[in-house]
């Protein structure tokens, strides 16, 4: 398993094929009380960096990216019903959706969990 985070603050989760992606716990404290959540639907192509998902919270309203490429396999339907689930486990019950990479060499250029906390610490 390994976890990798983009510049804008998603995460994604990779066991085999898969991705799990979400929102950085950093960034659901930035966004303050989530209050909605757009989801992609199943079978929808994502390409890495374009916007895959909406995020809305107290404070604005924000694209959440793609962080790799591939097809929509689940989404995290229990988001829609309870959008606080992003601000209780940002990186574990709050994930957004579940894709199959179709290029996991995409990876490479994201950073892994050191580099994304002082990426953090150095932007603040």
């Amino acid at each position: 398993m390994t976890i990798k985070y983009t510049k804008d603050h998603e995460w994604v989760r990779v066991e085999g094929d898969v991705g799990t992606v979400g929102v950085s716990d950093h960034a659901q404290h930035q966004l303050g009380d989530v209050v909605f959540v757009e989801l992609p639907d199943v079978g929808r192509q994502l390409a890495q960096g374009k916007e895959a998902a909406v995020v809305e919270s107290v404070k604005a309203a924000s694209d959440v990216f793609a962080p790799v490429s591939g097809e929509v396999i689940e989404a995290n339907a229990e988001l829609e019903n309870d959008p606080s689930l992003v601000n209780a486990g940002a990186e574990t019950t709050g994930w957004f959706f579940k894709l199959r990479l179709s290029n996991p060499a995409e990876l490479d250029g994201l950073m892994d969990e050191a580099a994304y906390k002082a990426f953090v610490e150095g932007q603040a």
